[in-house]
C-alpha cells in the first residue's frame, strides 16, 4: 500500500513540540495515539490554543508544504504519530485515490472545526461553547487540562467551571 510506504513512526513525549512556529513545514503526520494542541503566542507572550489533534487526525504546521509553520504543536500526552514528507504526500494528491481521500477528509474536518470555532468565539455563550467543545471533542474532556480547554474556547478557567456546572444542571 502506497500510504504505508511513505511514512515513519515518531514518538513524542508529553510537553515536546511536533512542530515549532516558523520551522519549515516539511512533515505531515497522522496521530496514532495521544493528544496534541496547536497554539500561537500573542504580542503579550500569551499562548492561545487554536486546535486539538487526537487519534486519526492529520497534523501539520500548516496546510501548505515547505513554508514556515504558522503555529506550534505540542504533545499534551505521550504521542505516537506516523509522519511523512509533506511535499511527497501532496505529489500523490489527485494521482492516488487513497491519498486524495485521506487528505480531502482531513482538510474537510479541519475546515468544519475552524468554522465552528470562529462562530463559537464570536456568537456563543460560555455554556454553548462548552457544549460545542463536547460535541466536537467528546473524548478530550478528561484527557487534557481544563485551562487549555478554557483558552481554546476564549474564556477563563472560572468561566469554564461555571459553564460546566450550568451544563450539568441542564442535563439533570
Amino acid at each position: 500500500m502506497l500510504v504505508e510506504s511513505l511514512h515513519n513512526t515518531l514518538q513524542i513525549k508529553k510537553g515536546d513540540l511536533f512542530v515549532k512556529y516558523r520551522q519549515n513545514n516539511i512533515k505531515i503526520g497522522r496521530v496514532v495515539s495521544g493528544v496534541l494542541r496547536g497554539f500561537v503566542i500573542d504580542e503579550d507572550g500569551n499562548e492561545i490554543t487554536t486546535h486539538f489533534y487526537q487519534e486519526k487526525d492529520i497534523v501539520s504546521g500548516n496546510y501548505i508544504p515547505n513554508v514556515p509553520s504558522s503555529i506550534n504543536i505540542e504533545a499534551l500526552e505521550d504521542c505516537t504519530i506516523t509522519t511523512a514528507n509533506y511535499a511527497e504526500v501532496m505529489s500523490y494528491v489527485n494521482v492516488n485515490q487513497e491519498i486524495t481521500d485521506i487528505i480531502n477528509t482531513a482538510f474537510h474536518k479541519l475546515n468544519m472545526q475552524l468554522q465552528s470555532r470562529l462562530i463559537a468565539l464570536t456568537n456563543l455563550s460560555s455554556v454553548e461553547k462548552y457544549k460545542l467543545f463536547l460535541n466536537e471533542y467528546p473524548s478530550l474532556i478528561n484527557r487534557i487540562p481544563h485551562y487549555y480547554i478554557a483558552n481554546f474556547l476564549g474564556i477563563t478557567p472560572t468561566q469554564l467551571s461555571r459553564a460546566r456546572k450550568q451544563f450539568i444542571n441542564k442535563c439533570k
